[in-house]
């Protein structure tokens, strides 16, 4: 079971976050290259266009005759070979670039591409996105806080919230969707998710409980006679004994 940082509303570490058992922590390396690939080639639109030497104005007589030049023959100017002929086999707009997938396999690779992230530990679930009005400032500190400035962060939540969605907006490399709607390669596009806990339905873990504040040692009576008992100790100086007076005759 894979664990991720949780965090309250205010971006405040507040322990981890037991996933549930969708995170088991395989990622599939094969699926998800199928998954961004037809993620990919049904982004195309598919409107390329050539012109072949049939679609080409110009070129309705030979250039020159076809003998006596010494010049290769030639038919129109619009062949392929000229500058500004049509193309041979070119793209055409009826081609589609549409790749289905089994949905099994779109599941899977949505799976492996959650793992993925939390594995990195580049998934953070925090407790609700609420915000009362649009505000692109409230985002940004937000993101600030969680240290995903300057990055591209996917923010998946419980249900549509126009509030987020048009807080997030205006800020590069951020994106809003609700997490069912998230895919493979929404996923492995941002370098990190921003998740709601009721999205995931995992299990909080409590964090490590907050030291207790140190207060200051009452100070002993013992402790503050000491200084007292210590000079009490000390000797008192004697006053000095007077000198002896001199004996009579001793001068002479």
């Amino acid at each position: 079971m894979l664990e991720a940082a949780h965090y309250t509303v205010t971006a405040q570490r507040k322990g981890s976050y037991a996933l549930p058992a969708e995170y088991d922590g395989e990622v599939n390396q094969a699926v998800l290259y199928h998954a961004v690939r037809a993620f990919l080639n049904n982004q195309r639109q598919g409107t390329h266009s050539t012109k072949t030497r049939g679609f080409v104005s110009g070129g309705n007589q030979k250039p020159w005759r076809q003998k006596g030049t010494g010049r290769a023959r030639q038919g129109s100017i619009r062949s392929a070979q000229w500058r500004g002929g049509g193309i041979i086999f070119g793209p055409l707009p009826v081609r589609t670039y549409r790749t289905e997938l089994p949905r099994k396999v779109r599941q899977l690779a949505r799976r492996s591409a959650l793992n993925a992230r939390a594995r990195e530990s580049r998934l953070y679930v925090i407790e609700q996105l609420a915000f009362e009005q649009p505000k692109t400032r409230q985002m940004t500190e937000l993101l600030e806080k969680l240290g995903l400035g300057g990055q591209k962060v996917l923010l998946l939540t419980t249900e549509h919230r126009p509030a987020v969605y048009l807080s997030a907006r205006n800020i590069p490399g951020v994106s809003v969707m609700r997490y069912q709607d998230a895919s493979a390669y929404d996923v492995l596009h941002a370098q990190a998710l921003v998740i709601e806990e009721a999205a995931l339905g995992g299990e909080v873990i409590a964090g490590p409980a907050p030291k207790a504040k140190r207060t200051a040692k009452k100070t002993s009576p013992k402790a503050t006679s000491r200084p007292a008992a210590r000079a009490a100790k000390k000797p008192v100086q004697r006053p000095a004994k007077p000198a002896k007076p001199k004996k009579k005759g001793s001068d002479a």
